[in-house]
């Protein structure tokens, strides 16, 4: 899925809160909270069935607070839950949690399809889903300040609330539920994410999803980066499929594709497309653009300032002119993601600096449309000794981290819940779905059918409706486990991935967590969002002696807040992180 700072992750999309409250079933809390690159703990609570018996539940909505409640009742038409560690038949009743997923994107319900009902009827665990429906930030920092966080929560790792979550005693921790309650959790995990999450108390309580070693990517030569340089396929092909490595043949080819296709449909066409711009920069024009050029993380034993690399800062003087000229369109300023998977839909951007599993079902709809106006993955900018890229994988830390609440009342299903959703069986289920339903097995090998791959490769949307495989429900996913069933890479998204393979790099001994109630937090905090006026302040700038001058001013206040010590504090955390990895 997502990786590094990608703060509108990966290929699948929002809450609708759709989930029918059933009075014979038990009902609990779970939230997932994220921003842009992974999904933390997730812990699901046991219900002693036999000792109640149908409470009401009264639960309080507000425009900024959902809160979850809990009853307790025999199931009616409920399958018995699964024990994981002794796959025996336990005699509880189904329980429900809710989930709130800090995405206000993600919109796959559950119960509806065929790997979630699957789900439900192995482990005995519902699902209601619950994401914002505004501001992420807001609603989490909402729910803790309430202390009314739902039974499960998956954020981005780098989100600061996930040390003011756990600093302040909210969450369980995981290894003491698995000691209690399951100890296939020791089974199904991996040794080196607890090793990673593990708190200075001995305690992990948030568990990675989409984590990667460093291991994983020497060993596979199939593990691919997120990031991409895309291209229309047919607007390129008809300028010429020019070289784009180049500044020059970079601004060359975007002023020739919006002189020959002004128009797409009737719209005007976006030369340049990016992520969204938000409180910390624009992950298409920095990090990716540095990624792009292989701007290195350190130089002479010291953390490098990636921000002010010369050959960068040309390659950001090239798209200011561009800018002056009217080449970047005022959209891919002010656009969110919504307005952006439009777009792309509609084809409406020549080339973009962009996380192609972001874009994977828009890139669908456009291939069932027509084959030729798809996206194509090309070698994008290169600094002049013509490095390669490198761009990152996933890493260790993953995408999200989910947790679980102490707000859940049924702690025992909960880490058994995780602890399926961790093991060969879960992830089976979760990426190629239900035997006999989205797979045969032929000759012992798993095959997914024809018209089931068909229809992912076309239609997303009702794909998810239907069966939610394929990682629909990401928030555990371990893709080098999956490795061994996925099918051959096929349909419009496969050149995307495959493109990326041979640029594939691991760089999460860079990715640092700062404490949330440190200092040196604050700083951080404070330049990335000097850093957000900046970037488009140079981008719109009138002239190159102006964008000089904005610049400088920005490293000068840089400076005024603490820039020189907020580097050597993150490097400690990159010395640790490598020895750690055994990358000293």
């Amino acid at each position: 899925m997502c990786d590094d700072r990608e703060r509108s992750s990966c290929h699948h999309r929002g809450l609708t809160d759709e989930y029918e409250y059933s009075p014979g079933s038990s009902h609990c809390c779970i939230m997932i909270a994220g921003s842009n690159r992974l999904s933390w703990c997730l812990i699901i609570m046991k219900l002693n069935f036999t000792k109640y018996r149908s409470i009401a539940i009264a639960c309080a909505f507000s425009a900024l607070i959902i809160t979850g409640c809990a009853a307790d009742g025999a199931g009616t038409g409920s399958a018995p839950a699964v024990s994981v560690s002794e796959k025996d038949t336990l005699p509880e009743d189904t329980v429900t949690f809710d989930w709130y997923i800090n995405y206000s994107w993600y919109n796959t319900p559950w119960g509806h399809n065929a790997v979630s009902k699957e789900i439900t009827r192995r482990t005995g665990v519902n699902i209601n889903f619950i994401t914002p429906q505004g501001n992420e930030e807001e609603k989490l920092n909402a729910l803790i300040a309430s202390g009314t966080l739902p039974d499960l929560i998956t954020l981005g790792w780098w989100e600061p609330q996930m040390n003011e979550i756990i600093q302040g005693d909210m969450v369980y921790a995981l290894n003491e539920l698995a000691d209690e309650y399951d100890p296939y959790f020791w089974e199904v995990s991996d040794p080196q994410a607890v090793s990673w999450y593990t708190q200075p108390d001995g305690n992990i309580y948030g568990y990675p999803n989409s984590s990667i070693t460093p291991a994983d990517v020497e060993n596979n030569n199939n593990i691919g980066s997120n990031q991409t340089f895309l291209v229309r396929k047919d607007i390129y092909e008809a300028i010429g499929s020019p070289d784009m490595t180049t500044i020059e043949g970079f601004e060359a080819a975007v002023k020739k594709a919006a002189a020959m296709f002004p128009e797409v449909d009737g719209k005007p066409l976006i030369p340049v497309g990016s992520h969204i711009f938000d409180d910390t920069g624009c992950v298409s024009f920095d990090q990716y653009l540095q990624n792009f050029l292989a701007v290195p993380y350190e130089k002479d034993g010291k953390l490098y300032d990636r921000n002010t690399d010369p050959e960068y800062i040309e390659w950001l003087k090239m798209f200011r002119r561009l800018a002056q000229q009217g080449y970047l369109a005022t959209d891919i300023f002010i656009d969110q993601r919504i307005q952006m998977e439009e777009k792309i839909a509609e084809g409406r951007y020549f080339c973009m600096l962009y996380q192609r599993t972001d874009m994977a079902s828009q890139q669908k709809a456009l291939y069932a449309r027509d084959p030729d106006s798809i996206y194509i993955a090309v070698d994008g900018p290169k600094n002049r000794n013509r490095d390669d890229h490198v761009l990152p994988t996933s890493s260790v830390s993953g995408w999200t981290i989910t947790l679980v609440s102490k707000n859940c009342k049924h702690p025992d299903r909960a880490i058994k819940f995780i602890d399926f959703m961790l093991s060969e069986e879960g992830q089976k289920l979760v990426y190629i779905g239900v035997e006999g339903v989205t797979y045969d097995v032929v000759d012992g090998k798993e095959v997914v059918k024809p018209e089931i791959l068909e229809l992912l490769n076309t239609d997303r949307t009702t794909y998810d409706e239907l069966y939610g495989a394929d990682d629909a429900y990401w928030m555990f996913q371990d893709n080098v486990m999956q490795l061994k069933w996925r099918p051959e890479n096929s349909g419009p998204t496969a050149q995307l991935e495959e493109w990326t393979y041979k640029y594939s790099a691991y760089t999460g001994q860079y990715d640092v967590i700062l404490p949330s109630d440190t200092e040196d937090a604050y700083i951080s905090d404070r330049i990335d969002n000097l850093w957000s006026k900046t970037l488009p302040a140079l981008l719109l700038s009138e002239s190159d002696e102006e964008f000089d001058e904005i610049l400088e001013n920005f490293k000068q206040e840089r400076e005024e807040l603490g820039y020189d010590q907020l580097q050597e504090k993150n490097l400690q955390y990159v010395r640790e992180a490598k020895k750690k990895l055994g990358l000293d």
